[in-house]
């Protein structure tokens, strides 16, 4: 696996993005929309536990929407052209790579959003940070594949939340509970079994993702 071919593929991505800045837009728009109107809904006045739940429920269908389209802007005559040039793996990773840095980005954003409009309940800043940015990897390592092989399908995003839901609610229900634990002050140090644990599932998917899309590939 060569760095300078996965750069290339990274720089790739940045540039599509720059050319379809109303995709990223429409994503801002939907987080910032869902926000207001849950802050309108609630009246400002929310649980900390909604809070949290509802967070979340953003984080995630937000994530869908963004790297549902990782795989569906590739034409299907360019990946012929992309196989003479990389290997399976590089795009892979490179793939992986832009979407756990386009999640990050989303989730920095939402959670910003989030305490704007709904209040920022939370005691321990530096434990549910880290939750935050290992879910936006975590869902960037998950759905990059799920969308590589929904773009197979014709129906893309029927088939991704099918297939993405059962394999990211263990995912989601550890961050959700680590979540909890830093709205109610729990330190690092206290949650670091459930945050190694998070960080083995994302490890194993993101292992899994490179040994299961060269089958994709070569479809």
């Amino acid at each position: 696996m060569q760095l300078q071919k996965i750069g290339a593929l990274l720089r790739k991505e940045a540039k599509l993005e720059w050319r379809q800045k109303f995709a990223l837009g429409g994503i801002l728009l939907y987080l910032i929309s869902t926000v207001f109107v849950a802050y309108l809904a609630f009246d400002g006045m929310i649980p900390v536990q909604t809070w949290n739940a509802l967070f979340w429920l953003i984080m995630l269908f937000a994530a869908m929407n963004s790297i549902l389209k990782s795989f569906m802007q590739e034409h299907e005559n360019r990946h012929l052209y992309y196989f003479s040039l990389v290997s399976a793996g590089e795009f892979m990773a490179a793939k992986m790579i832009y979407n756990a840095i386009l999640m990050l980005g989303l989730g920095l954003t939402g959670f910003l959003v989030f305490i704007s409009f709904m209040g920022n309940p939370v005691v321990s800043i530096s434990l549910f940070i880290l939750n935050m940015l290992l879910g936006m990897i975590g869902f960037a390592a998950i759905l990059s594949l799920i969308s590589a092989i929904a773009s197979r399908a014709k129906n893309n995003f029927t088939l991704m939340a099918v297939l993405g839901f059962p394999l990211i609610l263990p995912l989601l229900l550890l961050l959700i509970r680590v979540s909890s634990a830093g709205l109610h002050g729990a330190s690092v140090s206290e949650m670091a079994a459930d945050i190694f644990i998070i960080i083995l599932l994302i490890s194993i998917s993101i292992i899994l993702s490179m040994i299961l899309f060269p089958y994709i590939w070569r479809d």
